[in-house]
């Protein structure tokens, strides 16, 4: 691969482009098709029913809504290029998925077609961060239709859109590769995981039978009362929320293993003072108390130095350890674990929402080993994790490289020369 600077450059509508550029504008040859509330979603994939292309599922392949196809919904194909028109992250660009358009997106296709499709998308992920920033709306917020149908996009010769877009593409195949890394390792744990959590790791002789399954003869069975408790969060107002201050931790920041400041709200810094019992510490376990499991996988984070200070908010809630016969980052697995994702799954109260009541998740019973076994055990799945850790860092660094290419090559500051595969 082969690059060369163009020095030839011409104002085009208020864009300095290469000389043998174009530039057009979204509203002049994009129309989009808005997706409709499906009438029948269900939890599982039956047949006959289509993944609902949720956030989530077109972030990280996890589909926890399916609908049925009644022939009234807008389908989408692999490919297709969709708006996240409302919500709080109104303005994200996808690449679609086979599946059901969700109500609050757009499926966004050329008139004319003019330009490479995939082109197209990486023009618009370039434009996305300006187009979050100018969202419309007090309370859930939208895009602002003349806003995006205002976008000017250069156009390169339709060669050289295709040499850019496989350049981005490559990128794309290089992070999806060790995404499968990832997810590798991912499998190895949850392999581990239901091993030590029935077998320990250290050798043991004997097993007993007990009320949740085989275990080693010297476990014990408790109730998670028995070694812990739960505080839920508070309720804040709308108008107690600030642009700056500390962070609020909700549902949306409890992501699958760990915490996510993807969307964050601000509470101003003297609530640290006025409620000090709801600031969280790094260490902390935190639980989803609605909808905690989505996608077969338990919203559940463990809060690190990054994470601190933060204030708990309602139906997210916070471990307190009243034992020492328990490790921390031992129940942290355990509460990963199929075995009590199972248990948890048992107790959840509502189809739509499904929530947990504290007093019964913490009537939920575990295997509880010797603590010097309880940290090998943990020790082992941090391991695992360390690893995961590595991969997902380097993700990040070619996420980076790709993102600095991807400005260069869709505004001309560096020109495809030629490609040699």
């Amino acid at each position: 691969m082969q690059f060369y600077k163009e020095e030839n450059f011409k104002e085009m509508h208020g864009l300095r482009v290469p000389e043998d550029w174009e530039v057009v504008r979204i509203g002049d040859f994009i129309k989009y098709i808005k997706g409709k509330k499906p009438a029948v979603m269900v939890d599982e994939e039956l047949e006959g029913y289509y993944p609902y292309l949720s956030t989530e599922y077109l972030r990280d392949g996890i589909a926890s809504k399916f609908v049925k196809i009644t022939n009234k919904e807008i389908i989408v194909n692999e490919n297709d290029i969709l708006l996240l028109w409302d919500g709080s992250n109104a303005g994200e660009i996808f690449l679609g998925k086979k599946g059901i358009l969700s109500s609050t997106m757009v499926k966004l296709e050329q008139k004319n077609k003019i330009m490479d499709d995939l082109y197209l998308f990486y023009s618009l992920k370039l434009k996305e961060s300006f187009l979050k920033s100018q969202t419309k709306g007090t309370g859930i917020p939208h895009v602002d239709k003349k806003i995006f149908e205002n976008i000017k996009i250069p156009l390169p010769p339709l060669e050289e859109q295709k040499q850019i877009a496989k350049i981005l593409s490559d990128f794309d195949n290089l992070i999806g590769t060790i995404n499968k890394q990832i997810e590798v390792l991912n499998k190895a744990k949850k392999g581990m995981m239901k091993k030590l959590f029935t077998k320990g790791v250290f050798e043991h002789k004997s097993f007993k039978k007990s009320e949740i399954g085989e275990i080693p003869e010297d476990w014990e069975v408790v109730k998670l009362k028995e070694v812990v408790d739960i505080q839920s969060g508070k309720y804040f107002k709308y108008s107690e929320f600030c642009e700056n201050g500390v962070k609020c931790l909700k549902i949306d920041n409890v992501g699958f293993g760990k915490i996510f400041w993807e969307t964050v709200s601000f509470l101003p810094e003297d609530y640290l003072n006025k409620y000090p019992q709801l600031v969280l510490k790094s260490g902390d376990i935190v639980l989803a108390l609605n909808r905690p499991i989505i996608g077969g996988k338990i919203k559940i984070g463990i809060l690190k130095d990054i994470d601190e200070p933060a204030i708990l908010y309602q139906r997210v809630g916070r471990f307190i350890f009243k034992s020492e016969k328990i490790d921390k980052q031992f129940l942290f697995y355990l509460l990963m674990s199929e075995y009590f994702k199972k248990e948890l799954s048992k107790l959840l109260i509502g189809t739509d929402q499904p929530y947990i009541r504290t007093p019964v998740l913490l009537n939920i019973k575990i295997p509880l080993p010797h603590l010097e076994e309880q940290k090998a055990m943990a020790e082992r799945l941090k391991s695992i994790d360390n690893l995961i850790e590595i991969k997902r860092k380097e993700k990040e660094q070619i996420e980076k490289a790709k993102k600095k290419i991807m400005n260069l090559l869709l505004t001309g500051k560096i020109r495809v020369k030629n490609l040699n595969f």
